[in-house]
């Protein structure tokens, strides 16, 4: 996918963007590795599909995630000239027309053979099973919250009465009602993974600090500190088992999820 070579920005789609390094209200760093980096601005992105159709006009890149963005260009009920940002999916082109779900666009040749167009927002009860989608709902009328970075997608696997069944990146089979909304294709910068660093200077650009290994610390600081590194289980720095123990709460059952992340028993 080709980035917009010539853009305009928009200034109403673009916000502030204040820095913190990691640290929270009290000054305290919780979360590491993080500090300096380049100046951005955050571009709104419109998770709630608040439009009803829209041409995308640019294909732009965005600091603020892996995947690229989509500028779209709209005229509302009362004639008013919008703009907006999306996710922008894999194969989406200059001057193609995204529709909300509510205006959802079918494309086909005759009527049994019907085609959804890349990057508009459907109800799931629109998909079919097999269907590739992002950028899901979880509660109607919220917006997206899950399957938005560079290359990933969800599958539809099931459809129920008031629900349909997908599954996630991770693995996991979730049930979400069928009026929640989603976005059909696969995101955009599927190569993002495939991306080296190359030298240490990218990373500080990209707002990342150096990482220092726990085995090279004293024991005050890490339980890998002081000069050794056998006999001990691998942890973090605040002495929680890690490489991969499940953290969901086992009190916490939620029942519309079916199949936990790659076979976790949670239960």
């Amino acid at each position: 996918m080709l980035l917009s070579k010539y853009k305009k920005k928009i200034y109403s789609l673009y916000s502030r963007k204040k820095k913190n390094g990691g640290r929270n209200n009290r000054g305290r760093i919780t979360v590491a590795h993080q500090g300096g980096g380049h100046s951005q601005l955050y571009r709104t992105i419109n998770f709630q599909e608040t439009f009803e159709k829209g041409i995308v006009i640019n294909i732009e890149y965005d600091p603020n995630r892996s995947a690229h963005i989509a500028k779209l260009y709209s005229i509302d009920s009362n004639k008013n000239i919008k703009f907006n940002y999306i996710i922008a999916p894999k194969n989406l082109k200059i001057l193609d027309v995204i529709s909300s779900a509510n205006n959802a666009i079918f494309i086909s040749n005759n009527e049994e053979n019907t085609e959804k167009q890349v990057g508009s927002f459907y109800y799931l009860k629109d998909f079919a099973v097999g269907d590739f989608i992002y950028n899901i709902e979880l509660s109607s009328n919220i917006g997206g919250q899950f399957v938005r970075s560079a290359g990933a997608f969800a599958q539809v696997i099931q459809k129920q009465e008031n629900f349909v069944t997908v599954r996630l990146p991770s693995g996991e089979q979730r049930m979400i009602p069928e009026l929640c909304k989603a976005c059909y294709g696969l995101v955009s910068n599927e190569n993002h993974a495939n991306v080296v660093i190359k030298k240490a200077g990218r990373s500080r650009w990209l707002n990342i600090r150096p990482t220092v290994r726990g085995v090279a610390m004293n024991p005050i600081d890490h339980p890998h500190g002081g000069n050794t590194s056998g006999g001990i289980h691998p942890k973090t720095p605040w002495a929680r088992l890690t490489k991969g123990r499940p953290t969901r709460s086992l009190k916490k059952k939620n029942k519309l999820i079916i199949k936990s992340a790659k076979n976790r028993n949670i239960n």
